[in-house]
């Protein structure tokens, strides 16, 4: 099994910066962040392959920037140019041995205009 940490969360005003992190227990394959705002379905934000190849949501490009770190089992967001709209629970995913998908808790992200 795999645990996610996520860490990083907090209060900004629009257009500050934030970064999030997620360690993993383990060496894992993929792992991606998605958020979820109260009443709305969990979307997918950015996601980054175990050879440093990234992927991010239209709403998210040229603002956020995925990393990782192999050796630590870590990933990171880095946020820039906050918005309102980004205001949700940020969740961290990996994939796991045999293909299995994991979560994190989730942390908060909070963007006042």
């Amino acid at each position: 099994q795999v645990q996610l940490v996520e860490s990083g969360g907090g209060l900004v005003q629009a257009g500050g910066s934030l970064r999030l992190s997620c360690l993993a227990s383990i060496s894992v394959n993929a792992m991606g962040w998605y958020r979820q705002a109260p009443g709305k379905q969990r979307e997918l934000v950015a996601t980054i392959t175990s050879g440093g190849s990234s992927n991010y949501a239209d709403s998210v490009k040229g603002r956020f920037t995925i990393s990782r770190d192999n050796a630590k089992n870590t990933v990171l967001l880095q946020m820039n140019s906050l918005k309102p709209e980004d205001t949700a629970v940020y969740y961290c995913n990996a994939e796991g041995p045999r293909y299995g998908r994991y979560w994190g808790q989730g942390t908060q992200v909070t963007v006042s205009s």
